[in-house]
């Protein structure tokens, strides 16, 4: 089964190799390959990639040179990237501030080695380091010492682990296992990132509705050949077979287009919003409608707007009922 890469990873291994492939002039495939990490195929894959990169033009002069025929691998005429490229004062600062906060964080026992790569980029920033003690990284919901120690342990043993779990969205408690991959903080919260059993997917757990955590001691490598999430635009990720929602939002209203992934937002002339979103679980979505009292409407679909409606005469003849009210 082949193992999906993304263009991030394989861009960061070709600007590696380019520099190391040219201090090693006629290094043969299998070496190449080895040392590298990858199979030989990749080498060259890889290769018949650099063979089209160059300067802008894309005239002969302005490719790279690339030749690998013979067994022996030659690359010539990419001087430009012959050498690291340096941070600039912005990336240098970004990176101090990160690894403050990550030598912060509880739980963390690689002080040393945070320390080390903090010294050097302080000392290669000279006097703009400074500007990085103004900056300072407030995650909303602390890392609880005691849960991460265990998920380090998890994590470090390849262990799998046994969670009692709130899904906020359906307000129930569930049990599952799972193989840890990593902890991450994300839009001021934690989250652990692990292949679920249960869901037969990968999904993010918030640490804060955690409830109980066990390490097992069971194997919980994760598959090995699970596509990268990246988290940049939130934790969020609608899946193609969730349910599309039309929704009518009053102007009091229009934090849900703020708070929540919308994939189309129209605005009206009287300021009420117009927007679509996919939804999972509808039932966390009628909820929303009814609490918001007449400032959130569905629109669409059909079915999910009948159900609103069912629900909230219930409710009402409920408290009826229960108040003993004609």
């Amino acid at each position: 089964m082949a193992t999906y890469e993304s263009a991030t990873s394989r861009l960061g291994r070709l600007l590696t190799m380019v520099p190391w492939l040219l201090n090693r002039q006629g290094v043969d495939l299998a070496s190449a390959a080895r040392e590298l990490g990858v199979s030989e195929a990749q080498v060259v894959d890889d290769l018949e990639l650099l063979f089209v990169c160059g300067l802008p033009g894309h005239y002969p002069d302005d490719l790279i040179d690339a030749q690998w025929e013979d067994g022996r691998v030659y690359v010539s005429n990419a001087d430009t990237i012959a050498r690291p490229l340096r941070l600039g004062r912005d990336e240098a600062l970004a990176l101090i501030v990160a690894l403050r906060a990550l030598r912060d964080t509880p739980g963390l026992t690689e002080h040393d080695a945070i320390d080390r790569a903090l010294a050097k980029l302080e000392a290669a920033a000279g006097d703009a380091a400074a500007t990085a003690a103004s900056v300072t990284v407030d995650l909303e919901q602390p890392l609880d010492p005691e849960l991460s120690g265990r998920l380090r342990d998890g994590l470090v043993r390849q262990r799998r682990l046994h969670l009692r779990y709130t899904v906020a969205s359906r307000d129930e408690t569930t049990e599952r296992d799972v193989d840890p991959i990593r902890v991450v903080g994300v839009d001021g919260r934690w989250y652990l990132e692990a292949w679920c059993h249960r869901a037969v997917g990968v999904r993010l757990f918030r640490l804060d509705r955690i409830e109980e955590l066990t390490v097992l001691e069971e194997d919980g490598t994760p598959p090995a050949d699970l596509p990268p999430r990246e988290l940049g635009a939130g934790v969020y990720r609608a899946a193609p077979e969730d349910l599309e929602v039309t929704l009518h939002l009053e102007p009091s209203a229009a934090w849900v287009a703020e708070t929540f992934p919308v994939e189309r937002v129209d605005r009206r002339e009287d300021g009420s919003l117009e927007v679509m979103l996919r939804v999972a679980d509808p039932r966390w979505l009628q909820r929303l409608v009814w609490r918001a009292a007449g400032q959130v409407r569905v629109l669409a679909p059909a079915e999910l707007v009948g159900a609103v409606a069912r629900g909230a005469v219930e409710a009402v003849e409920g408290h009826t009922q229960a108040n003993g009210l004609d």
